[in-house]
């Protein structure tokens, strides 16, 4: 006695079935990669906006303790204000920080120039559009 099995209905997937949903898959990857980019680049434009802010700050108070102008960022190590130099995310380095200078003073011509300014040395462009190194 010989059974014969008999399959009812498709057996598998057909080829376009398989290419639809492959595709579908590939669209939401590519979706999530593109989400996941830009919210990368959205925290690291907050810890540059946030390092900015502190290294202002920090220059500031120096300026109302020492009444001048820190001459190096490092200055505000040894002194005590920081304690490291913070990175620039962009550029992932605390050497890379584009120094703006201070003004000479009318009432004191003889004062020392110092650091009154800091911005990323990083060339790259914002999601906004604007330069990392105009902020």
């Amino acid at each position: 006695m010989t059974r014969r099995l008999r399959l009812t209905g498709p057996g598998g997937f057909t080829m376009i079935e398989l290419l639809v949903v492959v595709s579908l898959v590939i669209i939401l990857a590519g979706v999530g990669m593109a989400s996941y980019r830009n919210g990368v680049i959205r925290a690291q434009e907050a810890v540059l906006k946030e390092n900015l802010f502190r290294l202002r700050d920090v220059i500031d108070q120096y300026h109302a303790d020492k009444q001048k102008h820190p001459q190096a960022l490092e200055d505000l190590v040894t002194e005590g204000y920081l304690r490291a130099i913070p990175k620039d995310p962009f550029t992932g380095s605390a050497e890379t920080w584009q120094i703006v200078e201070a003004e000479p003073d009318p009432a004191n011509p003889s004062a020392e120039l110092g650091i009154y300014d800091v911005k990323s040395g990083s060339d790259k462009t914002a999601l906004d559009g604007s330069k990392y190194s105009e902020w």
